[in-house]
């Protein structure tokens, strides 16, 4: 952390190992909804501020060098911003920017020999959680609701679901 220039160390905190683990993580007893929300951290570091910051690990295997410009990836993005909400929810002083541990296995080497090797970078990211309170609501709302939502302008996978309804249709005619 310090060759990248991050005045962190890993955080020790008694709660650390349940809030990485699968379906129990850091927990969050929604009032206005009734829900309980989780998330499982990859890791947590403390700042020298006192501001603990949020790290996720991410793995991939591609050309060129990792970043957090592509579209799909702001899915990476808001899972940081909802970790950085539920442990603001726990009661820790959590600084805005988190990081990302990229690790990307190498393309450029002639053999693999049992062996992956990694490029590891360490990416900022600056969180702003202000949506998921509304969100989360919205989703509560949607769960309520008799009747089905809409499909999405943005849902891939709804325009996957039209456009194969509209040739199966094709098809029968």
């Amino acid at each position: 952390m310090q060759g990248a220039g991050i005045d962190a160390v890993p955080a020790e905190h008694p709660q650390l190992e349940t809030w990485r683990q699968n379906f129990k993580g850091v927990s969050v007893d929604h009032e206005a909804t009734g829900f309980t929300f989780f998330g499982a951290i990859d890791d947590l570091w403390l700042g020298r501020d006192g501001k603990y910051l949020v790290c996720d690990y991410k793995a991939t295997s591609k050309n060129g060098e990792v970043s957090l410009d592509a579209d799909w990836q702001i899915s990476y993005k808001r899972q940081m911003e909802i970790y950085q909400w539920l442990l603001r929810r726990n009661g820790l002083e959590v600084n805005d920017r988190g990081w990302f541990v990229y690790c990307n296995g190498r393309r450029d080497l002639a053999d693999f020999n049992e062996r992956i090797e990694f490029k590891v970078r360490l990416l900022p990211y600056d969180g702003n959680d202000e949506w998921v309170e509304a969100a989360l609501k919205d989703a509560a709302a949607t769960l309520h609701k008799e009747e089905l939502p809409g499909p999405g302008p943005d849902c891939e996978y709804c325009r996957y679901r039209r456009e194969a309804a509209e040739r199966e249709r094709g098809a029968l005619d």
